[in-house]
C-alpha cells in the first residue's frame, strides 16, 4: 500500500513539474509528458506547434529513450535532420494497456529523477 501512495505522489509531482515547465493550465496526461520528453531528447525547440506526425515521432523517441535503459532499444544515431533513431532489441514483455502505462509512468518518474528536473 505504501508503494502505491509513493508512486501516486511521485507521478503527481512529475505532472505538476511539467505543467509548470510548459506553462500550461491543466495537468498533462501521459501522452503530453511523452511529447515533452521527446522534445528534451530531440533538443530542438520550435516556435511553431509540432505537426501530428512530429508529435507521434516525439512520443516514439521518448518511449525508446525510456525503454532503452532496460535493454528494449539501442541508440543508432541521428538522421540528417537531427532526429534520434533507435533499434529495437527485444519485444516489450508487459501485455495490456494498463500494465504498459504503469511501466511507462515508472520509467518517466525515474527519468525525471535522473534529470534533476
Amino acid at each position: 500500500m505504501e508503494e502505491v501512495v509513493q508512486f501516486d505522489f511521485d507521478w503527481s509531482r512529475v505532472r505538476y513539474r511539467i505543467k509548470e515547465l510548459m506553462q500550461i493550465e491543466k495537468l498533462p496526461d501521459l501522452n503530453a509528458i511523452l511529447i515533452f520528453i521527446g522534445i528534451q531528447e530531440l533538443g530542438q525547440w520550435k516556435t511553431t506547434k509540432f505537426k501530428k506526425e512530429e508529435k507521434q515521432d516525439l512520443m516514439h523517441i521518448a518511449v525508446c529513450t525510456l525503454l532503452s535503459k532496460d535493454g528494449y532499444y539501442e541508440w543508432e544515431g541521428l538522421d540528417t535532420e537531427g532526429w534520434p533513431h533507435y533499434k529495437m532489441l527485444k519485444n516489450f514483455k508487459d501485455k495490456g494497456v494498463d500494465k504498459q502505462e504503469q511501466y511507462l509512468k515508472e520509467k518517466i518518474i525515474q527519468y525525471f529523477n535522473d534529470q534533476s528536473f
